[in-house]
C-alpha cells in the first residue's frame, strides 16, 4: 500500500546533523513524507548532534510527554575560554591561562555537579522574557535578568582529559529536561576557577530512543522512495509502552 493512502501516525528517530536547526529538519520531512501534523521533542542547538525525535500525525499529541522525559549526551567542554553564547562558536569574552588542573579536580566538579541544581538559562535561548524570546534580546545587545531553575543532573562521567593551554574535557551526562549543557560547562569551568564553554554536542538518548537507532534524513530519503516508511515508523502504542 502507498504511503499517501495509509495514515502516519507515530514517531521517528532521526539523526540531525550539524548545522541544521531542529526546525530545518521539520521543514526539510514535511516536504519528503508530504504530511502537515509533525513536530519535533526538543531542540537541538545547530552545531549540535544526535538524536531528534519526530512526531508525525496522532503522534504529535505526545511532542510534550516526549520532551519531559530524560536525555543523555556526550559533550565537550573547553576549560579557561568564556563566551557569549556559552559555546565554542560564540564571541570570545575571556580566556584564561595557565589552566592547571588534574583529572581529580574534574572529577570532584562532576561530584558537585550530581544531583539537584540551579542553573540560569542562558541568554542564548528559547526561553521567554516578556514576550520576547531572549536569543532575540541577546542578539540586539540586551541582557536581562534571568529567573534560575533547578534541573536533575542524574550523572556526570568522565570520558577524556586532555591538557593543554585550554584543556579539552569529554564526559558523558544523564540529566532531566530543561537542563543547558553549554550552561553546565560554564558553571563547572567557573566552579574550577578558569570559566569554561562547550565545545561538542552529541545528544545519544531520549528516553528509550538511542543515537545507535537513528536514521539520517539521506537514509529516510531512500526509505520512503522505496515505500518502506511504515517499516520504520515507532508506533504510537510501542512508544507508550517503552518500546515493550
Amino acid at each position: 500500500m502507498n504511503t499517501s493512502e495509509r495514515e502516519i501516525d507515530g514517531v521517528l528517530n532521526i539523526y540531525k546533523s550539524q548545522n541544521l536547526t531542529s526546525h530545518d529538519v521539520i521543514v526539510k520531512l514535511r516536504r519528503l513524507i508530504k504530511i502537515r501534523k509533525i513536530g519535533h521533542t526538543g531542540t537541538l542547538d545547530p552545531q549540535a548532534t544526535g538524536v531528534l525525535l519526530i512526531c508525525l500525525g496522532q503522534a504529535t499529541k505526545l511532542s510534550s510527554w516526549l520532551s519531559s522525559k530524560g536525555k543523555e549526551y556526550i559533550a565537550g567542554m573547553k576549560i579557561g575560554v568564556v563566551t557569549d553564547t556559552q559555546d565554542i562558536w560564540g564571541s570570545i569574552l575571556s580566556k584564561k591561562e595557565p589552566v592547571n588542573l588534574k583529572e581529580e579536580q574534574i572529577k570532584e566538579a562532576f561530584l558537585r555537579f550530581t544531583g539537584e541544581i540551579t542553573q540560569v538559562p542562558p541568554m542564548y535561548s528559547a526561553v521567554k522574557w516578556k514576550g520576547k524570546k531572549l536569543y532575540q534580546l541577546a542578539r540586539k545587545g540586551y541582557i536581562v535578568e534571568r529567573v534560575p531553575r533547578k534541573v536533575m543532573i542524574s550523572s556526570l562521567e568522565l570520558i577524556s582529559y586532555q591538557e593543554d593551554s585550554y584543556p579539552e574535557v569529554v564526559f558523558k551526562v544523564s540529566c532531566s529536561t530543561g537542563t543547558y549543557i553549554r550552561t553546565l560547562c560554564e558553571d563547572i569551568g567557573n566552579y574550577l576557577g578558569y570559566g569554561g564553554c562547550l565545545s561538542s554536542l552529541v545528544r545519544t538518548r531520549i528516553d528509550s530512543f538511542l543515537l545507535e537507532d537513528t536514521l539520517t534524513l539521506e537514509k529516510l530519503t531512500k526509505i520512503i522512495e522505496n515505500d518502506l516508511l511504515f517499516n520504520y515508523l515507532i508506533p504510537i502504542e510501542k512508544v507508550l509502552n517503552g518500546f515493550s
